[in-house]
């Protein structure tokens, strides 16, 4: 059973983020949030992908809005 949680999480440093919520399945995580940040290189209109913040993490941002973040729970 897929584990929800809507509190604002800090490990990633998105704890401004307005609207954000993380999924655990197993021992993965999926984090979800509105993309703040200013790229400095053309994004892909319909979903970009590219190494994440800290080692281990991958981020696809969908439609230049959504992030989202792919990494290994921590337990």
């Amino acid at each position: 059973m897929p584990y929800l949680d809507n509190s604002l999480n800090t490990r990633f440093s998105l704890q401004f983020a307005p609207t954000s919520f993380s999924i655990r399945l197993g021992r993965r995580e999926i984090f979800v949030c509105l993309d703040f940040r200013l790229r400095q290189y053309r994004v892909n209109p319909i979903i970009d992908c590219s190494t994440g913040v800290q080692a281990g993490h991958l981020e696809i941002l969908l439609l230049r809005k959504w992030l989202v973040i792919l990494s290994k729970a921590r337990f």
